[in-house]
């Protein structure tokens, strides 16, 4: 193994790659990276670079394992503190190389000669005093290539993190979006030429973005060129290009956003301590991040003056405050005025630092470390300011020496409290479950006797899930997520109550373990989950009882945190994501357009082969086990029972042995990527025109092109091989070693004399709205043969067929292996750019990209907004965010409000409300209809229980149901307390707004009164 060539574990970095891709990948495994201070913000760094998979990492702290510490660095112990010849450094190192096998950790026992730094791509500097970070940069600046420099802290209930990665940094992959086919309508003859795209599907595109055309027809002399771009709107934009003397463009055309590398240039530290530049993340505290630097740098003079210590500096405000104005007064952008009481905050509260702010500019940090050695990516300039002034400390208090000392310098005393007897859920124990734990240890919540954290999640660990869920090691593998994870965060802080369940939160343990009792009964829920189905879900739980939640969910270098407060800000699902677009089914049986297609195609075909077919085939034959009787009862009736064609089809193909699969696989791939090819064109020739008189194959059709297979193509072998194993294991058919030896393959598949292509007329869908017809039965030809078969051949009770389930993590069962070679092959196809086995597999398997740097900043950001809903803040405190730390970009602001439903003048809802009814065992339903003309004057229009309709008038037999009792239209379970009905009321004016009838809040009719 070399430097330049370097090996990548997929099985533990799968996710990653799919964020990073295979160069970025290979950079960071040849790159050596320092960090020194290995406190609470340190050792998250050095957390998040380790999992990423560098080449190695050094560790530089020498002070000693304190009580404090354990309240801001989750890798030390109880233990380590006794031992005074521990160095934080040495006592977290073996803690931080089990997380990572793969990387190599060492301790740097000091820094006195400066040069060590130059065996560094990247230095990270915590802990230490601006001062002494100016020449630390400085000396970075001077090498050749400069060492990229970042630093970063906390102080209290706020952070920054500085960059600073030489004057001429290389940025390879801007964004770390993926680059799509747009197709296109047209091309002016201008100059600049104009694009327009097709179907009005936006570009994506900025002013000075690149692209490269293809497949145009006309203004043929643009195909694979790169242009650069003017952006016009979100549909169409112009390139550099004089076209006023070209061919006139017919039709067709597609083109790529080009990745071009930018040079991105920094200054140096001391420069931007005066002139900072500032990434902008909160748009209602404009001025708070040039105050918080001017701060920052007030009281790193105080320590500088002070022997690099905080000690006195509450007694010594007036003199902080000056040094806040001298630093003022060298900003270039001077402040009118010093925010003093954001200083007065931040001396009250420097001395301590807050872990979740520990947790985002860590996870932020290491982000930009992983930019600086490997140009993806977007660098920060130069700043980012974090704060949780809504939380801090009010009050100046003397504080003893604990675990929780920083806890009790930065947050006020009665938010500590609260945080103690908190009863919070959480809801999964994967990548972000294992942050928030983590947070919650340090945090203190729930050490309390009367506070519980509950956690569930009805996973196993998997390899896979190591490179981004810190809490787990080798050795857990196929152990429970949930209880792993406990005990885990009970080795962080062993006064946590904590309490592991194995379950799904679903309607299916709504009854008996997450019922109603269960949720009144927890002061907060937090998602850690992966999947929309289910965060609406547990979303309509807190609505109905009336619970705030944490929504939180990162894909790749993007991340969310929503935050739900009843009656005060809008849930989970007053928004709705946008709807996958269903591909019509006309598009991916005949005319696919992208790879995305092609992948989907080939996916279908997994499913169609080894899945469904061979279960249909086993349960045909449960339904008929005698094939004798029944070809005798075929012989007496035309009429074949449904699945016998497919049924009895598998059976005559069965393959006896590995030589039957090959042959199969040979035969497939000559009907799949020849013989259909064959048969479109065949249907509609290249020159095929529609009425319009329009050529039929132009964008966005793509005419196929039939694939010669050659045993020199090793996609068109692997789809051959791939198949016959596949057909092997469905028929249990022995496949040995020897049979895999290429010269026996290339022996049998060279040998099978295949079908020729014969035309048909079957008509093919072309519209996209076009639905698939419903499958013809199988006409009386084909049933004679099929019979003819099973009664010549004495055919038994068939033995049941193995079922292959798709498992995208198991490289060996060649499900990845066929969907590769078949979507590659259908791509080449129809002149669609084939994909590499990662992306085919991340797209196949519905894998979402991951990467511990933006689950540990999205986790860290949740807690603090958790912070701020225990303590009850008003919805202006509260803060969502989005990020993108790719860009880098963040996004923090204010939930919107619930909002509210008018139904009259007087009566308005949102969605938090519901409106109960007490009835009793004779409570009829024109009790329940006149409740609501007495309480509220209005007519009920439609009474529903879920799908049920219990009372719509204006259906036949309802308006009689007024006098059946609501227990015999509801039916209530044994021991069930209310039913949740839906209702309408009538309009008595027909508005825009509404028609026929009025919108009403959910209803909860109890079955006795109280």
């Amino acid at each position: 193994m070399t430097e330049e060539n370097i090996e990548i574990d997929d099985s533990l970095y799968s996710r990653q790659r799919y964020v990073l891709g295979d160069g970025a990948m290979q950079e960071l495994a040849k790159a050596h990276v320092l960090i020194v201070g290995l406190g609470g913000v340190g050792v998250e760094v050095a957390k998040n670079v380790i999992l990423a998979g560098v080449k190695s990492v050094s560790l530089f702290d020498n002070n000693a394992v304190k009580l404090e510490d354990l309240g801001t660095q989750f890798f030390l112990r109880q233990e380590d503190i006794s031992n005074n010849l521990t160095s934080r450094a040495v006592a977290c190192c073996k803690r931080l190389h089990e997380l990572n096998p793969y990387v190599n950790i060492d301790v740097v026992e000091s820094l006195d000669n400066i040069e060590i730094l130059t065996k560094y791509q990247c230095v990270v500097v915590t802990e230490m005093l601006f001062e002494d970070q100016v020449k630390m940069n400085a000396f970075c600046r001077t090498q050749n290539p400069p060492i990229r420099y970042i630093s970063c802290d906390v102080y209290g209930v706020f952070s920054y993190l500085f960059c600073d990665f030489g004057d001429k940094f290389q940025v390879f992959d801007s964004d770390g979006e993926e680059s799509k086919e747009i197709f296109m309508k047209s091309i002016t003859k201008e100059n600049p030429a104009v694009v327009e795209t097709l179907d009005y599907r936006r570009h994506g595109l900025e002013t000075d973005d690149s692209v490269t055309f293809r497949e145009i027809n006309g203004m043929t002399s643009l195909n694979f060129k790169t242009f650069r771009v003017k952006y016009i709107n979100p549909y169409s934009f112009s390139i550099n290009c004089d076209t006023t003397k070209l061919n006139d463009y017919l039709h067709g055309g597609v083109f790529v956003k080009t990745k071009v590398t930018k040079t991105v240039n920094f200054s140096s530290l001391a420069s931007q301590l005066t002139s900072p530049d500032i990434l902008l993340n909160d748009l209602s505290k404009l001025e708070t991040p040039v105050q918080l630097l001017i701060g920052l740098i007030s009281i790193n003079k105080f320590a500088s003056q002070n022997g690099s210590s905080f000690k006195d500096i509450s007694v010594k405000v007036d003199e902080v405050l000056k040094l806040a104005e001298d630093s003022n007064a060298l900003m270039e952008s001077k402040q009118n005025k010093i925010d003093s009481e954001l200083v007065l905050s931040l001396i009250r509260t420097c001395e301590g630092k807050l872990p979740p702010l520990c947790a985002s500019i860590g996870g932020i940090a290491a982000q930009e470390v992983l930019k600086a050695v490997s140009g993806k990516f977007s660098p920060l300039k130069q700043w980012v300011l974090l704060d949780a002034m809504e939380v801090a400390n009010d009050a100046d208090v003397t504080i003893k020496t604990s675990r929780y000392f920083s806890l009790n310098k930065c947050l006020k005393s009665s938010l500590i409290e609260k945080l103690k007897c908190l009863k919070l859920f959480m809801v999964g124990c994967g990548a972000i479950g294992c942050e928030m734990l983590k947070n919650y240890a340090l945090l203190g919540v729930s050490i309390d006797p009367d506070g519980l954290i509950t956690i569930t999640d009805n996973d196993l660990i998997e390899k896979s899930n190591l490179n981004r869920q810190f809490l787990f090691r080798p050795w857990h593998i196929q152990a429970t997520k949930s209880v792993t994870a406990a005990e885990a965060t009970k080795e962080i802080n062993p006064d946590l109550h904590i309490l592991a369940h194995q379950n799904k939160v679903s309607s299916a343990t709504q009854e008996e373990v997450y019922n109603d009792a269960f949720f009144e009964k927890q002061d907060i829920i937090v998602n850690a989950l992966d999947n929309i189905e289910a965060r609406r879900y547990v979303d309509g739980r807190c609505v109905a009882n009336k619970r705030s939640l944490l929504e939180t969910g990162t894909m790749g270098p993007k991340g969310h945190v929503q935050v739900i407060v009843p009656y005060v800000t809008e849930s989970y699902s007053n928004q709705r994501d946008p709807a996958d677009e269903d591909v019509p089914y006309c598009t991916l049986k005949s005319f696919p357009q992208v790879i995305e297609h092609t992948i989907q195609w080939a996916r279908d075909k997994f499913e169609s082969l080894f899945t469904l077919k061979p279960s249909s085939f086993n349960k045909f034959w449960e339904n008929y086990p005698d094939p004798q009787q029944l070809v005798q009862n075929l012989s007496d009736s035309s009429q074949a029972p449904d699945g016998f064609g497919d049924a009895a089809r598998l059976l005559q193909k069965k393959p006896s042995d590995w030589t039957s699969c090959l042959v199969l696989g040979r035969e497939k791939f000559e009907r799949y990527f020849n013989h259909k090819a064959l048969q479109l064109l065949h249907m509609f020739p290249l020159d095929t025109k529609l009425s319009d008189g329009s050529w039929f194959w132009q964008s966005p059709k793509r005419p196929p092109t039939p694939i010669d297979f050659s045993e020199k193509n090793l996609t068109h072998l692997q789809f051959v091989i791939s198949y016959a194993k596949l057909v092997a294991r469905v028929n249990d058919v022995e496949v040995k070693p020897e049979d895999l030896h290429e010269d026996y393959i290339l022996r049998i598949i060279n040998a099978v004399k295949v079908p020729e292509f014969i035309a048909s007329n079957k008509k093919i869908e072309v519209e996209e709205g076009d639905k698939p017809e419903k499958q013809q039965k199988i006409d009386e030809d084909k049933i004679s043969l099929l019979i003819s078969y099973l009664r010549d051949n004495n055919v038994a009770t068939p033995s049941k067929l193995s079922i292959e389930h798709f498992e995208k993590d198991d490289d060996a069962n060649s499900h990845i292996d066929f969907i590769t070679a078949a979507s590659n092959l259908r791509a080449v196809m129809y002149n669609i750019e084939p994909a590499d086995r990662y992306k085919t597999k991340r797209i196949a398997g519905k894998i979402i990209p991951a990467i511990a740097t933006t689950t540990a900043a999205i986790a860290g950001l949740a807690s603090i907004e958790l912070l701020k809903v225990v303590d009850q803040q008003p919805l202006e405190n509260l803060k969502n965010c989005f990020l993108n730390l790719a860009l880098p970009m963040m996004v923090l602001s204010e939930p919107g409000a619930a909002p509210k439903t008018r139904i009259t003048n007087d009566i308005e809802f949102t969605s938090w409300d519901h409106w109960e009814v007490h009835g009793h065992k004779e409570y009829k339903l024109k009790d329940f209809i006149r409740h609501f003309k007495d309480k509220y004057k209005l007519n009920i229009s439609m009474v529903c229980q879920g799908v049920k309709m219990i009372y719509v008038p204006v259906m036949p037999g309802h308006k009689k149901r007024v006098n059946d009792t609501m227990l015999k239209l509801l039916k209530p379970g044994k021991d069930e307390m209310y039913t949740d009905l839906v209702i309408a009321f009538e309009a008595e004016v027909v508005t825009d707004e509404y028609d026929d009838d009025l919108p009403a809040p959910p209803v909860r009719y109890f079955y006795q009164s109280t």
